[in-house]
């Protein structure tokens, strides 16, 4: 009978053992005590020595002996055919043809792993086989109910468009054990790691070098119509009636579905970016090599690398939907940073894609050979670094013809460093600076670095405490009040007079020119701020004073 069911938790020859006909024989196991976890596929009562080529292998043998020759050559003969025949285990009855077993077939079935059981007693093989295959027949009776319900709920996913994560965390479930979703690179895209943490899951993903699963996992590929997405690992776990990996057969296809569903391949890579950015943010690791681990897994290498984060935004009007943009914008920065570096990218979490200010900010992890010239200071402090005239190059070929002139991509870059305690803090520094005024620009790109605006991003990391939003507002109050007001004398404009000055306090000229105000009306203005504010703009911890306080105005 050729077994259906063959991934199925099967009979085994210990369950065998356990039966109460058997007992009834008083069994002895002579050999072959390693394969007492064989599976048993069927029974089947041999006569003579003819017999055994006609076996299909995985049967339990009952014989007693009856036929058998008894001179050794013969009996190495009759041993090396029952091993042959790929038995489950082999069952002689002691009586009138046999008082032990043969020592060639206890040698025989030793050196094969196949054990090798003699009956003290008198048993009718008749009830030995009948209870052997009502429990291989419940056996895959339960795989097929199994395995139907398990499809049920498949299916039902897949109806409901599950989220990929949502299907590989009903799979970790089912199977009781850690699930692993891959893409064909290698990255991880989504788990769940049942009881394991992070580092010990994910350590064949996070390793230099991919490495082999733990002994006792499945895996099965994600494909359909002759494409392959990735890959879906069950880790090492208990048996499922329908088998383990039927179940994760099942978990692929339904996922396959998904991918053709998806045509752009977005949604795996962001789903693991996302996975990502929350984890990091929110601090849902416990402790940063848990973190590091699972960046590994998903393709940022950390090891020996220069970390840094950043944000990228879009400015004034693409001319196409938000989508487009941000399609544009990550696709640019993937080519900049290819293909030595490594990058993850995914939207602001509080963002909706469609930002207050209509642009979508993204956040990124950036991470770089040691050497990389990319992440080197510039050549001076008016030029662009390397990485964002790598990315005003991609843009170019990238923006459609249709993009407004005055468009641009803002892009803000925390300070390089080594390791993930440094990646998360440059990540979180540049996040909280929000936009910030460009210190380059080159092409189509405009560029804060926090390395030359180190005071702005300090302020605007603390300018969410209680006491800093006071300070500013207490600084800067009579500005605001006096811009908010309409009538003669309020051009509403002071606040932007004060940012141009303090830009430029030593060139109240230029000054003039980047307020878009004619010398005279200027200083008119400053005159006025220094009536409202009752200081002496001239005086350094006046500027010093009224520059934190602008910094500390996210708004």
């Amino acid at each position: 009978m050729t077994d259906m069911h063959a991934d199925a938790p099967p009979v085994t020859v210990a369950d065998a053992l356990a039966l109460p006909e058997l007992r009834a024989g008083s069994p002895e196991l002579v050999a072959g005590r390693a394969g007492l976890e064989r599976a048993v596929r069927w029974a089947h009562v041999v006569a003579g020595a003819g017999a055994l080529p006609l076996l299909e292998g995985g049967e339990l043998i009952l014989t007693t002996g009856a036929g058998w020759p008894t001179d050794a050559p013969a009996l190495s003969a009759l041993a090396a055919s029952v091993v042959a025949a790929g038995p489950a285990a082999a069952v002689l009855e002691l009586g009138p043809h046999f008082d032990a077993a043969p020592a060639e077939l206890a040698d025989a079935c030793e050196r094969h792993g196949i054990p090798l059981i003699v009956l003290h007693r008198e048993v009718r093989f008749v009830q030995i086989t009948q209870r052997v295959h009502q429990r291989v027949l419940a056996a895959q009776t339960e795989a097929l109910a199994a395995r139907a319900e398990v499809h049920t709920m498949l299916t039902e996913l897949g109806l409901n468009r599950s989220p990929v994560d949502y299907v590989v965390e009903r799979l970790a479930e089912t199977l009781d054990a850690p699930v692993v979703l891959e893409d064909s690179a290698g990255r991880v895209v989504a788990w769940t790691g049942a009881k394991l943490l992070p580092r010990t899951a994910l350590a064949p993903w996070s390793a230099p070098q991919p490495g082999a699963l733990p002994r006792g996992s499945d895996s099965v590929a994600v494909e359909a119509q002759g494409r392959r997405w990735g890959r879906l690992s069950a880790l090492p776990g208990p048996p499922h009636p329908a088998g383990r990996r039927t179940v994760l057969e099942l978990g692929a296809f339904a996922l396959a579905l998904g991918k053709l569903a998806d045509p752009d391949g977005e949604q795996w890579l962001r789903l693991s970016a996302k996975r990502l950015f929350d984890a990091l943010l929110n601090g849902r690791y416990r402790s940063d090599g848990e973190l590091a681990t699972q960046l590994a897994a998903a393709g940022l290498t950390i090891e020996g690398r220069t970390l840094l984060g950043a944000t990228l935004r879009g400015t004034d009007g693409f001319g196409a939907h938000t989508s487009l943009e941000r399609a544009v914008l990550e696709t640019a920065l993937r080519r900049a940073v290819a293909p030595e570096g490594r990058v993850i990218i995914a939207p602001e979490p509080a963002d909706d894609g469609v930002a207050h200010h209509d642009r979508p900010l993204l956040l990124a992890l950036l991470s770089f050979p040691a050497d990389d010239p990319r992440v080197a200071a510039a050549a001076d402090s008016g030029s662009p670094p390397p990485l964002a005239v790598r990315l005003a190059r991609e843009l170019d070929m990238l923006i459609p013809s249709t993009t407004p002139p005055a468009w641009r991509a803002h892009l803000g870059l925390g300070a390089p460093g080594r390791g993930v305690r440094s990646l998360i803090t440059s990540l979180e520094r540049v996040r909280a600076a929000g936009r910030l005024r460009p210190t380059a620009s080159t092409g189509r790109v405009t560029v804060q670095q926090a390395e030359r605006q180190a005071l702005a991003y300090l302020v605007r990391g603390l300018a969410a405490t209680p006491e800093v939003q006071e300070f500013a507002s207490d600084a800067l109050g009579p500005l605001i009040a006096h811009d908010a007001e309409s009538g003669p004398g309020h051009s509403g404009d002071l606040l932007l007079v004060l940012r141009a000055y303090l830009e430029h306090p030593a060139n109240r000229s230029l000054a003039a020119q980047r307020a878009r105000l004619s010398r005279s009306v200027f200083y008119q203005r400053l005159a006025l701020i220094e009536e409202l504010l009752d200081v002496d703009l001239s005086a350094g911890t006046t500027i010093a004073a009224l520059t934190v306080a602008l910094l500390a105005r996210t708004d």
